[in-house]
């Protein structure tokens, strides 16, 4: 953790360094809202670090084609044209979700960091936290309760400590 000394030992004061991770979803707007008002001052002078994550063009696409009775799976990748001007989507929309986050937080008085990734939302999150050595995490919850969540498929795994 980082500590911030103002004005001397007794007066030392411990700042936290806080990620939220966002999204164009509506929970994520309500997270960093949430860290604006419950943590502006445990933040301190650090800068609350605005995270997003854009997502890969280069996916290849496996379609299924029948000959006969068989079966064959043939993968396809995209035109590089077509994933430039993905890459150019993407980057664009994540620009424009970060400063938009940016500018709600310099409105509350708040130093923000933004910082965009591209790759898995998932491991692009846990990967920023490892690099920017990160306190503490914010994410929106979707509205997925805990008994939803339990239910659910997909596991979250822990972040490294």
């Amino acid at each position: 953790m980082e500590k911030a000394v103002e004005g001397g030992g007794p007066h030392s004061h411990i700042h936290k360094k806080v990620m939220v991770a966002i999204d164009e979803n509506e929970c994520s707007y309500h997270a960093l809202m949430w860290v604006l008002h419950n943590l502006k001052e445990s933040i301190g002078d650090s800068p609350l670090v605005i995270f997003t994550a854009q997502p890969s063009p280069y996916r290849n696409n496996i379609f299924p084609v029948s000959i006969g009775t068989a079966r064959l799976y043939c993968p396809v990748s995209a035109a590089p044209e077509f994933i430039k001007n993905v890459e150019k989507r993407n980057k664009k929309a994540s620009s424009a979700l970060l400063e938009k986050a940016k500018t709600i937080c310099a409105s509350k008085g708040v130093n923000a960091e933004t910082i965009s990734e591209v790759g898995d939302a998932k491991q692009a999150i846990c990967d920023a936290v490892q690099k920017f050595n990160i306190t503490l995490l914010v994410l929106g919850d979707r509205g997925i309760g805990r008994i939803r969540r339990g239910f659910s498929r997909e596991r979250v795994q822990p972040l490294p400590s």
